[in-house]
C-alpha cells in the first residue's frame, strides 16, 4: 500500500525544495493529502473546497482565492514537516463513505459509489484480491505450462502475474525487445495521448517527466518494469508465432513458431494467452502506382531511422492519431507537406500537452504521501468515465444529423468554437477541418499543435483520399495531384481483425479466423471463446475503453484470466472455456447496448466497427463497470473440463 512509509526517510525534507513544491502543486490534491495527515476536518469544508475543474484542465488553483490558497500551503507545509519528524499520518486508508465523500470534494462532482473499491485499490487504500500461488511458494511443481503471444503492455503483465502464481510461462516475442506497439512506432512526435500519470500501473508507478510522455520515455518505463520484474529470461525475442492448434485428446495446444535463425519449433502448452493488442498489425492499403514511386514509401510504424525530411516534399496520406502527431513533429524541416484527408478529426484542447513535469512537483511526487495517489485519480475521473454516458443515443433528441444528445450537442459546439478560433482567419481551412459526425464518434484525438501546423504556407490539406499513386507524387480522388519526394501512410492498423496473421484451431480443428468471420470477433467478457478451451484473449473483442488509459482495464483483464488459470489448476482440471449460453447473452447484451452508443451512429464510419457495421473494438462499459465486472471471476460462467483418463 501507499502508506507503507519508511520512517526513516521522513527526515529527508529538504524545506527549500518543499516550499519550490507547495507553490507549484495541484491544490485540489494538497488539500486531500493535508486532511489525511492530519485528519482535520476543516480542511475539507468550505472555504476549502475546490471548485469544478473546467473541461479537461488540471485546475491546479483549486479555483481558490490567493489568501486561501496561501493558507492552504501553509498548513501542508505544517502537516508535511511534523509527518518527517515521525507524527503519525491521521487518515491511512480512507475507504468506504468516507473515500467516496473524498473523492467528490476533490473534483467537485458526484461519484457513484461504485467508484470506492477500485479507486481504494488503485490508491493502496485496500488490498486487491490475491490470485493464490498454486506452487505454495515454489515448493510444490506445477505440471501446466502457458504460451503467452507478446511482450507489449499486456504480456509483459501477464508474464508477471503468472510467475506469482507459480505457473510455468513462456513470451514469444518477434521483435528485437520489450514493448509491443511502443517498440515498433518510432515516427517523429510518437506518444501518448492521455495523461501520462495514468500510463502506468498501479503497482508500478513512474514519475513522469512530461504530463503526456513521448514513446521513449514508455519505452523507458516498459523497460524498468521489465528488470525491475527480472521478467527477460522468460521472453524469446525475435520469435514469430505462426500458428496455435488445439488437440482435445492431449487437451493441449501445440504452438509453432519460427526462430531467429528462420528454423521453425513446436512448443506444447497447456493454454495460450494472446496479448498482440489490436495496433500490431499496420493497414497498408492498395494504392495503385505505389509500387512505382521514385522515392519512399513506407507506413507510419515503420518510420525509417535513417529518413532525412529536410528540405524534401513530404504526402501524408491520412489525418488520424499518428498523423497528428506526425506533421507537427516535423513541420518546418520539409519544403512542404501535403495531407491527404479523407475524413476531419475532432481534437481537443490538452492542458499541459507541451509542458514537462516541474522538478519540484516530482519531487513532491516521490515524497510527500498521498500526492500522486490524489493527483492520478483526478485525471483518472477527468479523462477514464466522465464522458462514457454522454456517448448513448437520445431516442428524442432533436437533431440527429450533427449529435446524439444534448450533452454531446454541447460538446459539440464547445470542440468547434475551438477548432475555427484556432483557425481563425483561414475560411479555407475552417470548411474542411470540423467534422460533420458527432464528437467521439471516432476516436478523440488531442491538439498537439495540429491546428498551428496546418495554418503554415508550408503545409497543404487537400480534403480527399488518396486515390492512385505516381512517380513522382500523390493523385487524390478528386484529381488534384501534387508531387512528393516521401510518401507517408498515416492509414492505421487492422484493429478489427483480432490475432491477424495467426492461424488458431480449436476443437475438431475448428479455425478462430473461420468463427469470427475474419473481422466479427467475440469474445465473452473478451476475453475467451467457445471451443477453445484455455485460449485467452487480453484486448481482446469489444474490450477497448471509450477513454483514459488501458492499463486500467489491462490490469483486470491480467487478474481475471489468471485467476481462472489457477481455479483449474486448483481443482486439477485440464482446461476451460466459456459456456455457450453465457457467450451468447453476453454478446448479445454488449450489442444492444453499442448499438444505442455514438460509434453506431448515422453517418459515422471509424475503425471501431467492421464491414458489416457491428462495432467490434470497443466496449459500452465505462472502466469501473468493467473492473467491476473482471474483478473475480464467476466460475458458473465457465465449463470446467476434467482430464482424461483421469
Amino acid at each position: 500500500m501507499s502508506v507503507n512509509i519508511d520512517l526513516a526517510a521522513r527526515q529527508e525534507i529538504d524545506i527549500e525544495r518543499l516550499d519550490g513544491a507547495l507553490a507549484v502543486a495541484n491544490l485540489p490534491s494538497l488539500v486531500m493529502v493535508l486532511f489525511q495527515l492530519t485528519g482535520d476536518e476543516r480542511w475539507i469544508r468550505d472555504p476549502y473546497r475546490p471548485t469544478k475543474p473546467k473541461g479537461m484542465s488540471d485546475h491546479d488553483s483549486g479555483g481558490f482565492s490567493d489568501e486561501v490558497q496561501q493558507q492552504i500551503r501553509a498548513a501542508v507545509r505544517e502537516a508535511i514537516l511534523e509527518w518527517a519528524q515521525g507524527a503519525p499520518i491521521a487518515v491511512p486508508t480512507p475507504t468506504g463513505s468516507l473515500l467516496r465523500e473524498l473523492m467528490t470534494i476533490c473534483v467537485n462532482e458526484e461519484v457513484p459509489d461504485s467508484y470506492e473499491p477500485m479507486i481504494a485499490e488503485q490508491m493502496g487504500f485496500a488490498d486487491p484480491i490475491r490470485i493464490p500461488d498454486v506452487s505454495n511458494g515454489g515448493t510444490t511443481p506445477v505440471d501446466f505450462s502457458v504460451v503467452i503471444i507478446g511482450a507489449g503492455i499486456s504480456g509483459l503483465l501477464a508474464s508477471l502475474r503468472l510467475r506469482e502464481a507459480g505457473v510455468p510461462n513462456v513470451v514469444f516475442e518477434r521483435e528485437s525487445d520489450i514493448g509491443g506497439v511502443w517498440r515498433t512506432n518510432r515516427y517523429p512526435g510518437a506518444g501518448v495521448d492521455t495523461p501520462s500519470h495514468l500510463y502506468s500501473f498501479s503497482f508500478y508507478r513512474r514519475n513522469w517527466s512530461r504530463y503526456y510522455g513521448k514513446r521513449d520515455e514508455v519505452i523507458e518505463y516498459l523497460e524498468d518494469f521489465t528488470d525491475h520484474f527480472n521478467l527477460r529470461p522468460g521472453i524469446r525475442f525475435n520469435t514469430r508465432v505462426i500458428s496455435a492448434v488445439y488437440d482435445e485428446a492431449s487437451q493441449k495446444w501445440t504452438v509453432t513458431v519460427e526462430n531467429p535463425d528462420g528454423s521453425v519449433e513446436s512448443v506444447v502448452a497447456n493454454a495460450v494467452i494472446s496479448a498482440v493488442g489490436i495496433f500490431s498489425e499496420p493497414n497498408v492499403p492498395d494504392i495503385p502506382g505505389a509500387e512505382s514511386f521514385n522515392g519512399p514509401v513506407f507506413h507510419s510504424s515503420y518510420w525509417p531511422a535513417d529518413l532525412d525530411v529536410e528540405g524534401k516534399r513530404v504526402a501524408v496520406i491520412g489525418s488520424g492519431a499518428s498523423a497528428m502527431q506526425i506533421v507537427p513533429a516535423i513541420v518546418g524541416k520539409p519544403s512542404q507537406i501535403t495531407i491527404f484527408q479523407r475524413t476531419p478529426q475532432w481534437a481537443a484542447p490538452a492542458n499541459k500537452y507541451f509542458e514537462h513535469v516541474d522538478d519540484d512537483v516530482r519531487w513532491l511526487m516521490d515524497t510527500v504521501p498521498f500526492y500522486q495517489d490524489w493527483y492520478r485519480f483526478r485525471l483518472a475521473w477527468m479523462f477514464n468515465d466522465k464522458v462514457q454516458p454522454t456517448l448513448f443515443r437520445d431516442p428524442e433528441w432533436e437533431h440527429p444529423d450533427r449529435s446524439l444528445n444534448a450533452a454531446n450537442d454541447r460538446h459539440r459546439a464547445s470542440l468547434t468554437k475551438y477548432i475555427l478560433g484556432k483557425l481563425e482567419g483561414r475560411e479555407d481551412l475552417q470548411a474542411i477541418a470540423v467534422p460533420d459526425y458527432p464528437p467521439y464518434g471516432k476516436r478523440m484525438l488531442i491538439d498537439n499543435g495540429w491546428f498551428d501546423a496546418i495554418k503554415r504556407p508550408d503545409v497543404e490539406i487537400i480534403p480527399s483520399s488518396a486515390a492512385r499513386i505516381t512517380e513522382t507524387g500523390v493523385v487524390s480522388a478528386s484529381g488534384e495531384e501534387r508531387e512528393a519526394d516521401i510518401i507517408v501512410l498515416s492509414t492505421g492498423f487492422h484493429s478489427g481483425r483480432f490475432l491477424l496473421p495467426l492461424e488458431v484451431r480449436g476443437r475438431a480443428g475448428e479455425s478462430l479466423r473461420e468463427t469470427w468471420e475474419d473481422d466479427n470477433a467475440r469474445a465473452f467478457q473478451g476475453i475467451a471463446a467457445p471451443s477453445f478451451p484455455n485460449l485467452f484473449f487480453l484486448y481482446g473483442p469489444n474490450t477497448n475503453g471509450s477513454g483514459g488509459s488501458f492499463l486500467y482495464l489491462g490490469e483486470s483483464q491480467v487478474g481475471h484470466v489468471v485467476s481462472l488459470i489457477t481455479s483449474m489448476i486448483s481443482q486439477g482440471k485440464a482446461a476451460v472455456e466459456p459456456r455457450r449460453d453465457r457467450y451468447e447473452e453476453y454478446n448479445a447484451r454488449i450489442d444492444d447496448l453499442l448499438g444505442q452508443m455514438v460509434w453506431s451512429h448515422q453517418g459515422v464510419d471509424t475503425y471501431y466497427r467492421n464491414s458489416k457495421g457491428r462495432v467490434v473494438t470497443n466496449m459500452p462499459w465505462s472502466v469501473v463497470e468493467y473492473w467491476s465486472l473482471m474483478r473475480e471471476p464467476d466460475l458458473d460462467n465457465f465449463v470446467f473440463e476434467d482430464k482424461k483418463g483421469a
